[in-house]
């Protein structure tokens, strides 16, 4: 239904002054828990109306009523039936599922959040997960689309964990036998033979993000058994040299701190039936001074090529605290604003740590 709208006159003029308000009710379906679409103690009507300060949105019954700016009030009255979508698929809602929501219609109108919110990319241990942004909806499409898809962006954006969802879900699918994640342990400069300790304890401490993504996807006591048989296999980007990866699903994690030969080798590792996804931030490389980062110049080669697809997740995508997307936003606006030559830029090998 659209919202009917109606003119605001001023007392000191008999023309209609060129502000039009307009009133729509949204009617929710009975089936739909009205307590699970306002939240707890009204939080996500709350939310609602702290996204469109010049709204009046109430709820009695079974109607929500919105009253504001014309465009406005077309936007909300959208919104709110996108949440009973939300709410219908059985997707909790949150003030932040709002905002996003609000992001969503804000910046790419075509885009319907509820099909954003609902996309299961995989249900484990009492949870589903899901994309949370337009742009984490995109990525995990390609990943289905492509052999090989690159996720490339900012901390927070949720490259490695959706990519990680991909492939247990294809492992539970049987569409692979495997899955290999690995990453460049460049700080210790691929040299892991003088760090003390065992294999394991060598290359631990550069592979715990992967470990703990698998963690919130796979049963924590059978991860042992899986890494035993060798269905899941977590190790460094040195040890794929020299092999080709059958049936696999390959995960390349920090691919930033990889040197173009490096990306060379691993991309020529693929094998028949596999699929590979490459993850980075090339703002953050970590490389000594003078190597040239692979994810760099990796899209200036493989650009044309059939099957191969670049995903650029931003600021927008990140889904750790409201405060992490400003800060990238702050850093980024420093960086391009200095001189040429005044000190290290983001991405030299002075650069260190807050990636995942």
């Amino acid at each position: 239904m659209e919202p009917s709208l109606s003119m605001s006159t001023s007392a000191a003029s008999d023309q209609p002054v060129s502000t039009h308000t307009a009133e729509h009710r949204v009617v929710v379906p009975a089936h739909v828990p009205m307590v699970a679409l306002l939240g707890s103690r009204d939080s996500v009507l709350r939310a609602v109306e702290d996204g469109f300060p010049g709204v009046d949105v109430h709820a009695r019954g079974n109607e929500i009523s919105v009253r504001g700016p014309a465009p406005e009030v077309v936007i909300v009255s959208r919104l709110l039936d996108e949440l009973v979508e939300v709410v219908e698929s059985g997707t909790p809602l949150t003030p932040e599922v709002v905002s996003r929501s609000v992001a969503m219609l804000a910046g790419t109108p075509a885009q319907r959040p509820a099909e954003v919110l609902t996309f299961d990319i995989l249900s484990s241990r009492g949870r589903t997960i899901r994309p949370k942004t337009v742009g984490q909806k995109h990525y995990v499409e390609a990943i289905d689309a492509n052999t090989i898809t690159f996720g490339i962006g900012p901390a927070g954006t949720g490259k490695t964990y959706l990519a990680m969802a991909k492939a247990v879900q294809a492992l539970q699918a049987k569409q692979v036998n495997r899955i290999i994640l690995t990453r460049p342990a460049v700080e210790a400069g691929e040299k892991l033979g003088y760090l003390p300790g065992s294999l394991s304890e060598k290359i631990d401490p550069y592979l715990r993000p992967l470990y703990d993504a698998l963690h919130d996807m796979v049963d924590p006591d059978s991860i042992p058994k899986l890494i035993e048989s060798s269905t899941i296999e977590v190790a460094p980007l040195a040890y794929m040299r020299g092999r080709s990866l059958n049936d696999s699903f390959i995960i390349l994690d920090e691919a930033q701190n990889t040197s173009a030969e490096q990306m060379k080798m691993f991309l020529t590792r693929l094998g028949f039936g596999s699929t590979m996804v490459i993850t980075g931030d090339a703002t953050q490389v970590d490389l000594p001074g003078g190597t040239t980062s692979g994810l760099r110049v990796v899209e200036d080669i493989l650009t044309g090529v059939d099957d191969v697809e670049f995903c650029r997740l931003t600021s927008s995508d990140v889904v750790r605290h409201r405060l992490v997307s400003d800060i990238i936003d702050a850093y980024a606006r420093w960086d391009t604003s200095r001189p040429a030559g005044d000190g290290p830029r983001r991405g030299s090998h002075h650069d260190r740590g807050g990636r995942r």
